[in-house]
């Protein structure tokens, strides 16, 4: 479906020792080292660049949430859209600070979104099927998201793009990243489960059973990442998955945010091992188990900001460290230019 490669490595050690020959010792930028080197890697270029970045809000309902797994119900996830598109979230605050272009996806709510000229409809139905009595969404539905969020991002890339974040927005979807990272993982649900957007004890024993059942129930079908999607994924998980595959195709960074994102980045990285390459993990959650998720796919978080809210926050917090490290890359001075002897 995707043809990626690995960034052409062959140029790596002239990269390092250009940081190395910065005005400063060794390793003393720390990650922002590996960021430029990444980048560098990526671009196969002299300097680095972030030319028009972008963050994509992929919003989609759950059917399991019917069971009352959130603080909130499913209409909700429509008020946030229409919240997005008002500029009220905490995305729209953290994209205008760091000067990213923010767009707003329907994948498929329970309630659909009046239309706005900055909503973007891609509507794989009126929400998934509960997972834990039947498949999510037909193979045909998982494939047809994963070619909506392909075609976006390839739009984007045409414009001039070549950096772009996956943010989210689902009630319900923190059910559904557990049960892909238990199906991946290949572990009991009770590894994988947190609290969500702040879930009672009953609420948590109840998630916990309903993700349990549903791991027993598609268990001969879990073995393969498009049929783990169908199973266990949502609309929103689907479209995101599709958009960083493509980007990867396409050489672009990919900025992962946190728990939902990664849970689409494993579904990514079990479809294409490759992908990994371009994708930088921009914090570690707060909800449970995403640590685990970034120490499989032997990824160091950015930032450390006990958030745990989506919509892809820690995504657009993490573009001015980016564009930092590309600064430092391009313009720092080396110990020759600056005439500093050590």
């Amino acid at each position: 479906m995707f043809s990626i490669a690995s960034p052409i490595t062959s140029s790596e050690k002239q990269i390092r020792n250009k940081i190395d020959n910065k005005t400063k010792p060794v390793g003393a930028l720390g990650q922002l080292e590996d960021i430029a080197t990444q980048l560098a890697l990526i671009q196969q270029s002299e300097t680095i660049t972030v030319s028009q970045p972008h963050l994509l809000v992929f919003a989609g309902d759950h059917g399991v949430a019917k069971h009352g797994l959130s603080i909130a119900p499913s209409e909700v996830t429509t008020q946030m859209v229409m919240n997005f598109l008002a500029g009220g979230a905490a995305i729209n605050c953290f994209c205008r600070t760091s000067d990213m272009s923010l767009k707003v996806i329907d994948a498929g709510t329970k309630v659909e979104a009046e239309d706005h000229p900055q909503l973007i409809k891609q509507r794989l139905g009126y929400g998934t099927e509960d997972f834990s009595q039947q498949a999510a969404m037909s193979p045909d539905a998982a494939l047809r998201g994963i070619n909506y969020g392909a075609a976006l991002v390839e739009k984007l890339h045409q414009d001039g793009c070549n950096l772009v974040g996956f943010g989210e927005m689902g009630i319900g979807n923190t059910s559904s990243a557990s049960a892909i990272m238990a199906a991946i993982l290949k572990i009991p649900a009770d590894e994988c489960i947190g609290r969500g957007t702040g879930i009672d004890d009953t609420q948590m024993q109840r998630k916990q059973a309903l993700i349990t059942r549903a791991l027993d129930l598609h268990r001969e079908r879990l073995d393969d990442p498009m049929q783990i999607l169908a199973c266990l994924g949502g609309f929103e998980i689907a479209q995101i998955t599709g958009g960083m595959l493509k980007a990867a195709e396409l050489k672009m960074t990919v900025l992962v945010d946190g728990f939902i994102a990664t849970a689409a980045a494993m579904l990514a990285t079990a479809m294409h091992p490759e992908a990994n390459h371009y994708f930088i993990y921009c914090h570690c959650s707060e909800e449970s188990g995403h640590q685990r998720m970034l120490q499989y796919l032997n990824a160091t978080p950015l930032l450390d900001l006990g958030l745990r809210l989506g919509e892809g926050t820690g995504a657009a917090l993490a573009l001015p460290f980016i564009r930092a490290a590309c600064e430092f890359y391009n313009n720092m001075a080396s110990f020759d230019d600056a005439g500093v002897t050590v």
